[in-house]
Formats: C-alpha cells, structure tokens, sequence
C-alpha cells in the first residue's frame, strides 16, 4: 500500500492549537431537511479526526448518503475531556468521528469498507507519525446488528486484504463528547492544515467485498 504525502509537516502538528474563535462552518443542508427518524449513526476512529471526517464528507457528503459528521472524543474513562487531555493519552479516548447517515442512500457495511480504505489498520495506536492510544483504529458499534457487521467486515479485510491481523478495536460505542468547536470541519476552514499521511483511499476492496 502507498501512503500519500503528508499535508504538511509533523511540526504542524505538534502545534495544533488548543483553542480558536474560528466559528463552525454549517452542514449539510440536506441534514436539516430530511426526516432523521429514518438514520442510523456510525462511529469510528482512524487516526487524526481531522483528516477522517474530511475523507468521509468527500466522499459521502452532498446527497451520497452522509448527513451529518462532527469530531469528538470517545472509548475513554474521563468525564467532559478536553483536547489537550486526549492529546496526553491519559483519558483513554481515541480522536472519533460520529456520522449520522441514511441507510437508503449508503449502508453501514459501505461505510466500512471505507473506513478500512482511508488508513493503515495493521498499526496498533499510530497512524504514520502520529503515535498513541488516541490514534488507534476502532470501530465503535451501535447495537447487535452493527457489532455483526462490523466484525464480518473486520474478518474479510484482515485475511482477504492485509493478509496479516489488524489492529481494530470491535467494541460498543459508550459516552461521545464532542471535540471543541475548533476542529469541526477544519480542514475545511483551514486547507492548508495538517492531515495524517496515513489516511488515504487506497484501491477498491473489490477482491473482499465483490
């Protein structure tokens, strides 16, 4: 697999800013219009959450299915944790993104197999440089069905893809905190920001999921 090249430096990242005025851009407007009594939501973590909920709004935003994503904090053991914390990996959270998506449009298996394309899954908490338990891969499950799928996908990927285990987490999804307003959509406020080299979209799954 080839890893594209880094948006910008490691040094970029070490100074991510722990605060800003910066206000949250709107989403998507087809997010406020549709009956959300017939949307699922799906969690997960890969790394950098910026990086995750740009590749998942590139790919699933304007009417492919995805009607909502913010960046927050979850799989920890710390009540109302702040950035900072979560960057000092003593809280136990991972960076997440939760979407809210309509399964008429994309289902939860689709999303994924998405998820297994845009980062490294074979690396036990790090994504290219950056390295601890905030970055690890986890797929946070909401409900029986989605623990089923989750771990079917999870099964196919490890022998029929990377041939060799991954390093995801399976488990229910337990307290969300939202991240601070600052990093929701910000590489879309800020596109010149970091962004992990180790999310990307490698080639289609087809030789798993045809």
């Amino acid at each position: 697999m080839s890893f594209a090249a880094p948006a910008s430096t490691l040094f970029s990242r070490l100074l991510r800013p722990f605060s800003t005025s910066s206000p949250i851009l709107s989403l998507n407007p087809e997010s406020q219009a549709r009956n959300m009594s017939n949307t699922e939501k799906a969690t997960v973590a890969a790394g950098c959450f910026w990086g995750v909920e740009h590749l998942f709004r590139k790919t699933f935003g304007n009417g492919k299915g995805l009607l909502d994503a913010k960046v927050g904090y979850s799989g920890g053991d710390t009540s109302s944790p702040t950035y900072r914390a979560v960057c000092g990996g003593d809280t136990g959270h991972a960076e997440s993104l939760q979407m809210t998506f309509d399964p008429s449009i994309v289902t939860y298996r689709q999303l994924l197999e998405f998820f297994y394309r845009m980062h490294d899954a074979t690396t036990l908490n790090r994504q290219g440089p950056d390295v601890g338990t905030q970055y690890r891969s986890v797929i946070f499950t909401h409900g029986d069905k989605q623990q089923k799928i989750a771990e079917d996908v999870t099964d196919k990927v490890s022998k029929q893809w990377f041939k060799k285990p991954v390093s995801t987490q399976v488990v229910p999804a337990g307290q969300w905190w939202n991240a601070e307003d600052y990093h929701q959509l910000y590489l879309d406020k800020n596109p010149s920001g970091y962004e992990c080299p180790a999310q990307y979209v490698d080639a289609p799954l087809s030789v798993v999921f045809d």
